[in-house]
This record gives structure tokens, sequence and C-alpha cells, in this order.
């Protein structure tokens, strides 16, 4: 792990380590203050939170494959385990310390089993579309949670739309000074993103506030600040937990562990697209085992790929994991020397700072290119956003997978289906879409079936082939299956198709499939279709199935 962290160090110009090292600054400014609201909702001492971006941020940076994702401390997977181990132990105990532990070692443990088993693959079952309504989801959670930061509001409901519901109804009882100095941040952090997009502003905001608030007294004015925080290094030790609660901590961890790799893959997967990268899913997988196990042993609580602080990232310039290395650097020396000046960071200026982040993870203009291109596939990205809204993350994460799922089952269950006919300038076979009376020519007709062969979709292509048949102008003598797009036949379809090959038979109908590829081949062999269908008739070129079976419609003609 070292050595890819000092290769990934050596790696880019001096220009490119100065834009990721004062990225990493601004980084470290924004999310150590909102590390500790996660330590927070996990019901953990707040120095455990800072301790979420230490050891677990080194130890991704040097095993995964993101150059963005910041897998720190994060309010999904807080909340699954916080609101479960609440039931087993007072929150901040030192029994509920251990077993929030054991959790993340658990995590560990299912995550290096994903990787053995390499599930990874789960990733691919994200479409770009669901993606983007994923994100943009996430940014509405998160927005609206920090606004109760900005108007110095307590929220009590953790659905978001319920906190939206009782944002509305507390408004009136807002602190107006926090509103005003937060209206001033968004307008000064929207002004220098538009105008010095990769300037460290954050961070000087940050730094300035904290002088403000130190010398203006802002708290004896109604402004919350974070508060004190105590310091020092983590100690390395085991979870001591006993065996029951072990089995007890088992649905835990593997929900937290269905959401990291969920929300992780989903985020790094964004940002691989949008700078055009590859990203190895497994290798983040192996990547957020390794960071939850010295989560674990240090003493802190699970883990995960964060998409507000990846945001935060990206938006303050890094490109690499050096930006992630200078954040856990930073960690470092708060812990070490500067937990005090903390104590005067107000909270609405981080929650402007996270509002604006996370009013940046959404995309009109990707938004808008779906709807113009694909109004279907808007209104999939839309359900993802409503979902994880309306329901949470890892609901919006399901959503987001089945909605994929769905979409690619709908093409292949609807797939397009032709009739090849001559054009009358070309001569050449050209497709047109099915209908009554259509041909190739008479007594011939090629049919196109353009996806594998399943049991979803077996009746449409007998149900095409019979309607062909029954309405055609003259008596089909042959039928060729351009059989191009077909690569795979199940055991249903099989059994139908021997049944529409024997009917076709025993009415002199002659049936030849045509651009037969080997894996087709094979299937036809294993289920018999090869068998009824005659070896004569299996070509591996269309043009000559089509001359064959023109042969053999002259001779009946004849």
């Amino acid at each position: 792990m070292l050595k890819n962290l000092f290769r990934r160090w050596g790696q880019g110009d001096r220009a490119s380590t100065m834009r990721d090292s004062l990225a990493g600054l601004s980084l470290a400014c924004m999310n150590i203050p909102q590390v500790l609201g996660y330590a927070r909702i996990a019901g953990m001492p707040a120095v455990t939170g800072l301790y979420t971006v230490l050891l677990p941020l080194v130890a991704f940076a040097g095993v995964g494959s993101s150059r963005h994702l910041v897998v720190a401390a994060d309010s999904a997977t807080a909340a699954i385990f916080s609101s479960a181990l609440a039931r087993m132990a007072p929150p901040g105990s030192a029994h509920y310390m251990a077993l929030v532990s054991m959790v993340a070692l658990l995590s560990a443990g299912f995550l290096l089993a994903a990787r053995l088993f390499r599930l990874g693959f789960l990733a691919d079952f994200l479409s770009r579309t669901v993606l983007v309504g994923f994100m943009a989801g996430v940014g509405l959670q998160v927005g609206i949670a920090m606004t109760y930061d900005m108007l110095g509001l307590q929220a009590t409901a953790h659905n978001p739309f319920l906190q939206f519901v009782e944002l509305l109804k507390a408004l009136p009882h807002l602190a107006p000074l926090s509103a005003a100095i937060s209206l001033v941040m968004c307008l000064l952090l929207y002004t220098g993103e538009k105008f010095a997009p990769h300037k460290p502003l954050a961070l000087v905001l940050v730094v300035g506030s904290i002088f403000a608030s130190w010398a203006m007294g802002l708290e004896a004015r109604g402004v919350a600040l974070v508060g004190p925080l105590s310091g020092g290094l983590p100690s390395l030790h085991f979870p001591r937990v006993g065996w029951n609660d072990m089995l007890s901590l088992l649905p835990v961890a593997t929900s937290c562990v269905f959401v990291i790799i969920a929300q992780s893959t989903a985020t790094s997967r964004t940002y691989a697209y949008k700078f055009q990268e590859d990203v190895d899913a497994n290798r983040d997988i192996l990547g957020l085992s390794a960071a939850n196990a010295v989560a674990a042993l240090s003493g802190t609580f699970t883990v995960n790929g964060s998409p507000t602080q990846t945001a935060m990232a990206v938006q303050a310039g890094a490109r690499s994991q050096k930006a992630q290395l200078v954040f856990a650097c930073v960690t470092l020396v708060v812990l070490l020397f500067l937990t005090g000046p903390l104590h005067y960071l107000p909270r609405c200026v981080l929650g402007a700072i996270v509002f604006s982040v996370a009013m940046g993870m959404i995309d009109p203009r990707a938004l808008w290119r779906i709807r113009q291109e694909s109004p279907g596939e808007f209104g999939l990205a839309l359900i993802t956003a409503a979902t994880v809204v309306g329901v949470g993350v890892e609901q919006g994460i399901l959503v987001a997978i089945a909605l994929s799922l769905f979409r690619h089952v709908r093409h292949s269950y609807e797939p397009h289906t032709m009739v090849l006919q001559e054009d009358a300038q070309t001569k050449l076979l050209e497709a047109s879409p099915v209908k009554a009376g259509v041909e190739t020519e008479p007594g011939l007709i090629v049919y196109r079936f353009c996806a594998d062969l399943f049991y979803a979709n077996c009746n449409r292509f007998a149900d095409d082939i019979r309607f062909l048949i029954k309405t055609a102008p003259t008596p089909v003598r042959c039928i060729v299956v351009d059989a191009s797009a077909i690569t795979d036949i199940d055991y249903s379809a099989a059994s139908l198709l021997r049944t529409v090959l024997q009917e076709l038979q025993a009415k002199s109908v002659l049936i030849a499939f045509g651009r037969v590829n080997p894996f087709l081949r094979a299937d036809m062999d294993r289920h018999r279709i090869s068998a009824v269908l005659g070896e004569s008739n299996i070509y591996a070129q269309l043009h000559t199935a089509v001359a064959a079976a023109r042969s053999h419609a002259r001779c009946e003609k004849a």
C-alpha cells in the first residue's frame, strides 16, 4: 500500500501537485467540521469523526482505484448502524463504541468477500441516466439538511421530505444573524465558483469565520458554533464484543455493506464518466475493505464513499488522491494542535459551504439533455431523485439499479423485429417494420429478430412468424431468420421454437437460419433445435441462406 501511495504522489507535474494540495487543504477545512456532525449522528464522541478521515482515508488512497472518491464518515451508514445499536447499548458508552467498531470490522470482512467474488459488476447495473438522478437526489437531500444549520434551526425528522415540511413550519423561528451570514456565504461561494472556480475560497471563508466568531463573540449573539473538541491520536485496538452481540451485528453490517458498495460505486462511476477515466470497481471494494478495517482498529465507525465530500473535493480542484492524502495530513495536524480553534466555527458557515456543494451535485444541463434525447429515461432519473429525497439514499440506490434493469429488460422484452426487402435502387436487402402483407419477395420472407430469445419475448418471435405467413399476399414457401442479433436461447424459448419449426414443417414451409454465430449454434445444438431444423438449414452467412431459400422456392414453384 505504501508503494502505491508513493507512486501516486510522484505522478503528475508540479502544477497538478500544487492544485491537489490546495484542494486537499480546502477539503479539510470544509469536511473536518462536517465529519464532526456525522459522529453526532453515529452516537460517537466527536473526535471519532476526525478519526474517519485519518487512517481510513490513507488506506483507500493507497489501495482503491478511483482518483476522486473520498472515503470517510457518511450520514447514510451512520444512520443505519446507530438506529440499530442504540437498542443494544447507550450511545457513547464503552460497549456502544465497541459495537460500532465491530460493525466496521465485519463490514471490512464482508467487503473483502465481495472483492473475492468480484461483486464490482453491480456498478454496471447503474446507467448514466439514473446516476444523474441519484446525484441530484443526494444533492437535494443534503441541501435540505444543511438549511437547518444555515437558519439556526434544529431538525428532529430524519426523512428528507419530512425535514422539508418541518423546515417550512419552523421558518418563523429562524435565527436572523445565522440566516444573514449564510446568505452572504452562499453569495460569496457562488461568485467565487463563477469567477475563480479553482481558488480555495472555502478555506478562506472558514478561517475568516473562525476569526470573526472569536473576535465578535458570535455565540453570545445567538449563532451556534461547532463547540469544544478533544484532540489526540487514536489508539489501535481490537474491538471486544461477545459472540451473541456479534451475531446480532451481522444484519447491521450487511445493510451497511450493501449501501457502501452501491453508493461508493455510483459516486466513483459518476466522476469517472465526468473526467473520462477508467475505474476498477473491484479494486475500489478492496480499498473500502481496507479503510473499514483500519477504522475498526482505530476506534471509529464505518466509512463509506461519500457523494457530498467527493463533490467537495472535485469542486475544490482535486484531480487525484493526492488531495485526500493532504486532507489526512491536515487532520493529523488538527488532532495534534488545532482542535481549539474549531470550537469557534459557526455552524451556519459550514452549512452554507455544504449547501453550495450539494446544489452543485444537481446537473440541470445533463437532465435537460436526457429530457431532449430520451424523455423516458428522463422520467427514470426523476423517479430515482424523488426516491432518494422521499425515502432515503439506500432505497434510492435500489430503485436506481431496479430501474436500470427494468429499462434493459423492457428493450429485450419488446425487441425490434423487421422484414428485409429489396431496395428498388440499390437492389440490397433493407429492413422495414413487421406489418400485414409484408414479404421479401413472393414466397420468401427474410425475418430479423433483434434480441436474444428468452422466456419473456419468445412468444413475440412465434407470433410474428405466424402473422407474416397468415397475411402474406402469396403462399409462403421459405422463411429465413436473420439471427445476427441472437446469441442466446433459453429453455423456454427453445421449447417454443421447436414447436414453431414443427408447425412450419407440417405446412411444408422451409425455415433456415442465417448469420448463426458460434454461441447461438452451441445453444441450438444443446436444445435439439439443430436436429429439428436440419443441419443443412443453418448458415454462417445470410446471403447463402437467402440463396438456398430462393432455390428451394423456385423448385417448389416448378
